[in-house]
Formats: C-alpha cells, structure tokens, sequence
C-alpha cells in the first residue's frame, strides 16, 4: 500500500512489538502489496523484522479469529522449506491486536527478489511453483488450518448494489461512479452470479487439502533460483484448484507430481470467484469513506478493469 493508514501510527506498533522481543531502532514504512500495511523494523540489536498489520474490516465478521487461524496454520507449516512463517511471541502468538481495527504479525526479514503482482514468471519458475504446490497439497492438514469460506466476501453488499436497493451513495470520490458502474453492468454481474452458484454444484468438494489461496506472482520471493511463497493470511482446507487456476497452463506437470488430475468445474470456480470477490471487495470500499489517492486510484482502475472483463 502507497497510503499509509491514517488510524494506525508508528507509536502503537512500538508499543506492540515488543511482545517480540523488538525494541525497534528504526521503523521504516514499506509501500509494498495492496490491501494490507508493512514496515520493516529493525531492533536494538540490528536484527530486522518484517512488520505487517492487517485492516480486520476486510478479513469478514471473525477477522482476528480467521487470521488467527491462518498464522498458526503457516507457523505449523514452517518445516516446509518454501514457507515464510510468522515469528510467535513470547507468550506463543502469531498475531497481536493493534488497536480495534488492526491485527499485526511479525516475519523474519529475508534478503531476495519480490515479485509483484501480474508479473509473468518465466516457464522454470511457473514450473517450480507448481511444484510447490505439489507439495503444500500432500501435508497433513494442521488442526487448526480451516475452510475457507466458499462465497465472495461481502457478496450481500454487492447484490444490493446490483439491485441498486442501496443507493444513493456519498461516501467519497469514487462513490458515485462506482455505483453508476454497477448499474450498468447490473445484468452482466447477475448472470456471472448465477454461473457462480452453478459452478459451486458441480465442484466435488469432498476433496480437501491445505492450500495457500493466493500463489500469484506478488506471493513470491526468489531467493535465486529457490522461490518463496510469503502472504498466508488466506491458507485453508479446500479443493486443490483454489490454488491452481492461476497455473492452468501447467496442470499436466500438477498431474504427474501429484498423481492428480484437476477438476475443470472447480478451476472456473475459483477462477470466477476470485474475479467476484475482487468486485465486491471494491464495492465495499468505495460505499465507506474514502479520499482520491494512490492506492484509491489503483483501485479504481482495477475495479472498472474487472467488472469490464468479467461482463464482457
């Protein structure tokens, strides 16, 4: 994020981290991803730490509880040697509450290249998380790795939006044509809506394991030719393709690794749910109180770039 949150300041993490053992030196802002907020902070000692904390209002109605679960699933993970696990206090937490809005996790600071999200891998790279992937499926589940929920967030708000059974809406720049572009591809989002529940039929959702959520390009940290899957925040028991339509291209590859072939229904499920869940993430933010910046720009221009595709 290029904003930093206008309710979340330097002094309150300081006063949280040291629940790590930090007593920070420096902390330094790092303008990296989108949707949650990271610092790189560095100790008395000159260790350095990775820094995030995470807006609860975007993680659903049991935020702290869900991204509890996921950090305690990565931190079981961390034998795995592609994991980038969150640092436990000392009192064995993975996550701290900072404030009423916010949750932080602390991560060890590791040197390599970031990718970034839409960044095309190269094809030893697509293979190498493929592999991984592999891999991730194969675990035992942790006990407290949990299922995802199957429905995009905030699918309620979007549906009243599409039926414009909520307007007006005053929120903030982008309020107005946010809602104007709903209503006009109101029919568009139905109909995706619809393919959505039909799609949800059809998956076999018997088939559970422990995927990352988001193995996309922006996940990654390479580290050479060793890549890195960082952001575990959404780890959950679910059918395999969850993580495998963002590598449709290499599914033959999957196949042989894995001994499994994945199911076409649910890769155009979760293909079509991450798309849906973008739109009514975004609607969500543009119905709250927000100002024209960066990061609002950038979101702008991603949801007009989804909802155009995703009716097209």
């Amino acid at each position: 994020m290029q904003d930093r949150p206008s309710d979340l300041d330097e002094h309150a993490l300081r006063l949280v981290l040291p629940e790590w053992g930090i007593q920070p030196i420096v902390l330094a802002y790092a303008p990296v991803g989108f949707g949650d907020y990271h610092w790189i902070a560095t100790g008395a000692d000159g260790r350095r730490w990775f820094v995030t904390a995470v807006d609860l209002r975007l993680k659903g109605p049991h935020g702290t509880a869900a991204l509890r679960h996921a950090m305690d699933t990565a931190d079981a993970l961390r034998d795995l040697d592609f994991v980038v696990a969150p640092v436990r206090t000392a009192h064995g937490e993975t996550v701290r509450q900072a404030g009423a809005r916010y949750a932080v996790s602390v991560f060890p600071y590791l040197d390599g290249i970031p990718g970034s999200f839409g960044q095309e891998l190269t094809p030893a790279q697509r293979g190498l998380v493929v592999d991984l992937l592999a891999r991730l499926h194969e675990v035992e589940p942790p006990a407290q790795c949990a299922a995802p929920q199957r429905q995009p967030w905030h699918r309620a708000s979007l549906e009243q939006a599409i039926a414009g059974s909520d307007r007006p809406w005053e929120a903030g720049p982008f309020t107005r044509a946010a809602g104007s572009l709903v209503a006009d591809h109101a029919k568009g989002l139905r109909r995706r809506l619809g393919e959505f529940d039909r799609l949800a039929s059809e998956v076999d959702w018997d088939v559970r394991v422990v995927t990352h959520g988001e193995p996309h390009s922006g996940n990654l940290l390479w580290q050479g030719e060793r890549g890195l899957l960082v952001d575990w925040d959404t780890v959950g028991l679910a059918p395999p393709e969850r993580d495998l339509w963002l590598y449709e291209g290499d599914l033959e590859r999957y196949a042989e690794v894995s001994g499994r072939w994945p199911q076409p229904a649910a890769l155009a499920f979760y293909r079509l749910r991450w798309a849906l869940d973008d739109v009514a993430i975004f609607v969500d933010q543009f119905r709250r109180p927000h100002g024209r910046t960066p990061d609002t720009e950038l979101a702008w221009s991603a949801f007009a770039g989804t909802v155009e595709e995703l009716t097209a």
